[in-house]
Parts: C-alpha cells; structure tokens; sequence
C-alpha cells in the first residue's frame, strides 16, 4: 500500500481514519452512523413532502421547519457517506479540493441551521406575543427574504474559510484523525502560521451561532413572560405546547456542541476517540431526531403521515 506521509512538498491527498484508536470496532461503530443516517434521510425527506404537498400546512411555522429539514439533509449528507466509507472500505483518501468542499458545506449549513432556527423563535415569538399582526409581520415574502438572508450570511461567513485551508502549505503528516475535514482539524497539520484561521473561525463562531442562541434565550424569555401573564391556564398549556418541539430542537442542536466545545477546552485528558465521537454526535443528532420531534408533537404532520401511511397501506 503506498504511503501518503511525506515532506518537502505539500500535500493534495489526506487520509480520514475514522475514530482513531477505536479502528477495530468501526464495524459496529458503523451500525449507528447507519441507522441515523436513513432515519436521517427519511424522515427529513418525507417531512418535506408532507409540508410542500399540504397546502393547510403552508404557514410561516412549517415553512421554516421545511427549510431545516433540507439543511439537515445536506448536513448528513455532507459527512455521514464518507464516514461509512472509511468505516467499511476503509477508504479515507480524500483530495485537497474534496476536503476544503466539506468544510464549505458542513461549517455553511451549520451556521444555516443556526439562522432558521433563530427564525422559528421568532415565528413563536410573533404569534405568542403579537398574534393580531402574525400575518402581517410574517407574509410569504418575508419569509422568502429572511431564508434568502440566512443562506446568503452562511455563504459569505464561510466562502473566505475556503481560501484560508486553500493557502496554507501541508507539509507534515496528511493523516487526519477524524471522520470528516473540518477547518481547524485540517489548519493544525499545515506548515504555516494558522493564527488568522484560528481567530477568523472564533469570530465567526462569536457573531453568528452564539449571537443567535442569545437571540434565542432573549425571544424565549419574552415568551416565558408573555405566556405566565395569560389569564386562563389552558391558554398557557396551549401557548407551551407550541413551543415544545421547537425548545427541543433548539436543545439537540446547541448543546451537544457547547459540551464539545468545552470538552476540547477543558479536556486535555479526555481521549482523543471521545472528541471525535462528540464532533460527530453534533452532526448526526440534529438531522436524525429533528423529523422525529416535530412528527410526534405537531399534530398536523403526524395526522398527514399517518393518513398517507394508512392510504398506501390500502393500496397494497
């Protein structure tokens, strides 16, 4: 087997080797990555579906819901299949090019993720705390603008990602301990000063996910008080109720990352296989539990499903 482990020129090949030191079980490793994988697929697929094909279902809520449900596509899409690959077939070449696209698309679709659901806070927001102009505040074409305003700032934000790991040399071990390329992963085995890399990624970081999760907790804390200042109580169980599937949502995206992030701070002892685990909980959580959530708690989804379900279930 050849060797990509050279010096003195820099490379265009890396090698992903999956969870390193956990190399032996990859195969069961497999079986999870997998199975959230087609839940993945599936779910967010026919969620799609069922909201575009709806017409009760076009409203402001379901519109962003169908928007998350295809950045969770490209987001499983984007890294799930290669892993599969190094976990299989033990295929863990991937060229410059092909590794600087993955960063485009996970760190871009992330950061996306991160703007629509922003955007579901504030459409619950609008309709708990100014339900008389919800229509007004949240017609189509705003609709239309704030996701045309959400894919355009994860383009712009990323796109110079791409010509900061496109210009460094990589002259030291093209090894990659991981089951995906990821900015800094890939910065940290170049030959070259990576100080702009590092402090670009922390300010995107700064002025995009973690400026909207505090947006987030703000829009939430006005609706917290908003909802307690109800008169009836069955007002305020419904008022919850619609905010259930969001705050878990909300919940399986932020918080696997913020225990990644403070793992890799903090957890200089914490084994190197259990930070790639983590990195990849991020990536897989979202996409497969976000269809599952939104069919259980929203009843127009779940009622839409179950009749095609049971209508395809006639026809056989």
């Amino acid at each position: 087997m050849a060797t990509f482990n050279y010096t003195g020129t820099s490379h265009s090949v890396f090698i992903l080797l999956g969870i390193p030191g956990l190399e032996e079980q990859h195969l069961w490793i497999s079986l999870p990555f997998f199975i959230s994988y087609l839940v993945a697929l599936f779910g967010n697929i026919i969620l799609i579906l069922v909201i575009i094909t709806e017409r009760s279902l076009h409203e402001p809520m379901y519109l962003f819901l169908c928007m998350l449900a295809a950045a969770d596509l490209i987001l499983s899409t984007t890294t799930v299949p290669k892993a599969l690959a190094v976990f299989w077939f033990r295929a863990g070449a991937i060229s410059l090019d092909g590794c600087v696209t993955q960063i485009f698309f996970i760190h871009a679709t992330f950061i996306a993720e991160s703007g629509i659901l922003l955007a579901m806070a504030f459409d619950r927001y609008v309709a708990i705390c100014d339900p008389l102009h919800y229509s007004t505040v949240l017609g189509h074409v705003v609709i239309v603008r704030i996701g045309l305003a959400v894919v355009l700032r994860s383009f712009c934000v990323i796109l110079p990602d791409v010509f900061l790991v496109k210009r460094l040399p990589f002259c030291h071990s093209n090894v990659l301990p991981h089951t995906y390329c990821e900015h800094m992963a890939v910065a940290r085995f170049a030959c070259a000063d990576i100080r702009v890399n590092v402090w670009y990624g922390l300010s995107v970081l700064l002025s995009t996910v973690v400026l909207d999760a505090l947006l987030i907790l703000v829009s939430y804390g006005l609706i917290l008080h908003a909802v307690f200042h109800l008169p009836s109580r069955g007002a305020r169980q419904k008022a919850l109720g619609t905010c259930g599937s969001h705050l878990g949502v909300i919940s399986m995206f932020y918080l696997p990352g913020i225990f990644t992030i403070i793992t890799q701070r903090f957890g200089h002892h914490v084994p190197l296989h259990t930070h790639i685990l983590l990195a990849n909980v991020c990536m897989l959580a979202p996409p497969m539990l976000n269809p599952i959530i939104y069919g259980i708690k929203t009843r127009q989804i779940r009622e839409r499903v179950l009749s095609t379900l049971s209508s395809q279930w006639k026809l056989c």
